[in-house]
């Protein structure tokens, strides 16, 4: 569990821009031992939750659930572009759609003028 829990802390410093040192000051405690808890190596983020939730501002149970915390700006930036994907791919299916049946009228023609071919050289009844 420190490992995971840490490994969100992280990832919230990252997406936040903060270092090691700047986390590490607003907790009162020193690098290295913030550094272990990031590294998954120390319980000592329990004692900090709160002010850790305060700095990343996300609710402190989100280090014990199971999804990082994702930004909403960077949320909305999957939304568009999965808007834009779909978009894009029903373009895509429409075209060929029509493709296949301008294919599919070209063979009913091309059987009409074989039929009409074949019954003018009584081949067929």
């Amino acid at each position: 569990m420190n490992r995971t829990v840490g490994a969100k802390i992280r990832h919230l410093r990252k997406t936040r821009g903060y270092s090691q040192e700047e986390v590490a000051e607003k907790l009162n405690i020193s690098q290295s031992a913030y550094a272990r808890i990031e590294n998954g190596e120390s319980q000592s983020w329990a004692s900090h939750i709160e002010q850790l939730s305060t700095i990343f501002d996300v609710k402190p149970k989100s280090f014990l659930s199971k999804q990082k915390e994702g930004s909403p700006i960077k949320k909305q930036k999957s939304k568009l572009q999965l808007q834009d994907t779909l978009i894009a791919l029903d373009e895509v299916y429409q075209k060929l759609i029509e493709q296949y049946e301008k294919r599919l009228q070209e063979k009913d023609e091309l059987i009409a003028l074989l039929k009409h071919g074949l019954e003018s050289k009584k081949l067929l009844p």
